[in-house]
């Protein structure tokens, strides 16, 4: 499955260009939505072939009063209500609302280089792929935050996701904000309402079983203001373990398998715990798998910290244990709540007709 460029590469000009919406999702996002908007605002690509829908999921802080006033300097620029509060409806709300050929999804916690836009609508036209994306550029303004970018920013920390990491153009198995034609949605419909994390994993995956292909592209920049605390980091790995096992129920042949490391080895913990409690000698089988852990994450945490920093040392060891555990035991609470779903492969995923209202 493969879109068809609209302009060649050479003709790239504010004449010829395929039209752009961009679509934020958001709720209770008050610390980053203006650093977010601004960035978008502040985009080479021509305003007349620029939309951004932001969608509000029932924000209860003041996002939408931060938004309302900071669009009225922008026309094309609309704020939407989302009442289904979670992205994946907010996405598909925007994609229903959009016009334009090309569709792009945006962190709220996201901040787009200047050529964000024009660098992925390059990347879409030159290499003929159906989704593209940059890589995700974790930043942090406290120390913890800072120690939690370079750990998620290493294959020891998030697996095999090379979006996370890669300096170089490659096709991917999902990517970080994707941006793609609209006659992706219009071919495999929308995201899956079920979903309240792992939507864009899920959709890459059908885009992947339809003969899509993904790139990425480290020349598509932008920065995202990653978690800067250990209960939220926990929360948010967590739910990413938990919803990945209707991801795995949905598409089990699209796992990969750095994605059952962490819950088997959470589970191995948990089981060896117990039995030590009844048989002694277990007590040994948890000494071992502990000490095997610790040692690899010593050894990660000190390749890490000889590269970007030691002053990252003394927290490492501590944030890839979070992110190992909190997505492990996720995945595991995950399979206990959706135990009798194993036949059900079928997402609640919108289609959407093809719009005979582009602007060509």
């Amino acid at each position: 499955m493969h879109s068809p460029e609209m302009v060649a590469n050479s003709d790239f000009d504010g004449n010829n260009l395929p039209s752009v919406s961009l679509l934020i999702a958001v709720r209770n996002e008050a610390s980053y939505i203006e650093s977010c908007l601004t960035s978008i605002s502040r985009q080479d690509y021509p305003e007349n072939k620029l939309d951004v829908f932001i969608l509000d999921g029932l924000s209860t802080d003041s996002t939408w009063q931060i938004v309302e006033t900071l669009i009225t300097k922008h026309p094309n620029f609309r704020l939407v209500s989302n009442p289904e509060r979670i992205q994946s409806e907010g996405w598909n709300l925007g994609i229903q609302l959009s016009k334009s050929q090309v569709i792009g999804i945006v962190s709220g916690h996201s901040e787009l280089a200047l050529d964000y836009t024009s660098q992925a609508v390059k990347t879409l036209l030159r290499t003929g792929a159906d989704l593209v994306g940059g890589p995700m550029r974790a930043i942090s303004v406290n120390y913890l935050g800072q120690v939690i970018a370079e750990a998620t920013s290493t294959p020891f920390g998030v697996g095999g996701a090379r979006f996370h990491y890669t300096a170089k153009e490659e096709i991917v198995d999902t990517v970080y904000m994707g941006i793609c034609w609209r006659k992706v949605y219009e071919n495999i419909g929308g995201f899956d309402r079920e979903l309240v994390r792992n939507q864009d994993d899920e959709l890459s995956y059908r885009l992947i079983k339809n003969g899509g292909r993904i790139i990425c592209n480290p020349a598509i920049q932008s920065e995202y203001h990653n978690r800067s605390n250990l209960r939220s980091l926990w929360r948010q790995y967590f739910q990413y373990g938990y919803w990945k096992v209707r991801v795995l129920q949905k598409h089990p042949l699209q796992m990969r398998p750095r994605q059952f490391v962490p819950p088997l080895f959470a589970f191995s913990l948990i089981a060896s715990a117990i039995a030590a409690l009844f048989l002694p000698p277990a007590r040994w089988l948890l000494l071992a798998i502990s000490a095997a852990y610790l040692l690899a994450n010593l050894a990660a945490s000190t390749l890490t910290a000889a590269r970007k920093g030691w002053k990252y040392l003394p927290l490492l060891p501590l944030v890839y244990l979070i992110l190992h555990l909190s997505y492990g035991l996720g995945f595991l609470a995950g399979l206990l709540k959706f135990w009798n779903r194993w036949g059900d492969h079928h997402g609640k995923v919108p289609s959407f007709e093809p719009n005979s209202n582009l602007d060509h």
